[in-house]
């Protein structure tokens, strides 16, 4: 199969057919690359938004005190720190809490995919 001499995306990784190979194939990678980097940080993203808000209905669920949901933090990152390893302390438990309550419109609902509004690192 023969693709276009173009300097287009197929897809979603750019491909270009110039007089030098090296270039081309480095193109290539470094646009599968880009994209893969942008795929873990929309997935991220909608992981930690939808850990606050499950955190959130979690709470609304309790008593509405604050000890309740200090104790479902403590208690889900001890498991979840077991279970997955570092990134679910408390403290990250928290920013992904105030994530959700500060940008609630972002997912609308847990299955709507959203393009490149935040990275994760927000």
């Amino acid at each position: 199969m023969k693709l276009e001499k173009v300097n287009n995306n197929f897809n979603i990784i750019k491909y270009q057919n110039t007089e030098n190979i090296l270039e081309d194939v480095c193109t290539i990678i470094d646009s599968a690359k880009e994209y893969a980097y942008k795929s873990v940080n929309i997935a991220l993203v909608e992981r930690n938004w939808l850990i606050g808000y499950r955190i959130a209905e979690e709470e609304l669920q309790g008593n509405s005190r604050a000890e309740y949901g200090v104790e479902i933090i403590k208690k889900l990152s001890k498991e979840l720190t077991k279970q997955y390893g570092k990134g679910f302390d408390r403290s990250n438990l928290y920013r992904f809490l105030s994530f959700y309550r500060n940008f609630p419109q972002i997912v609308a609902s847990p299955r709507r995919q959203f393009k490149n509004l935040l990275s994760w690192t927000h």
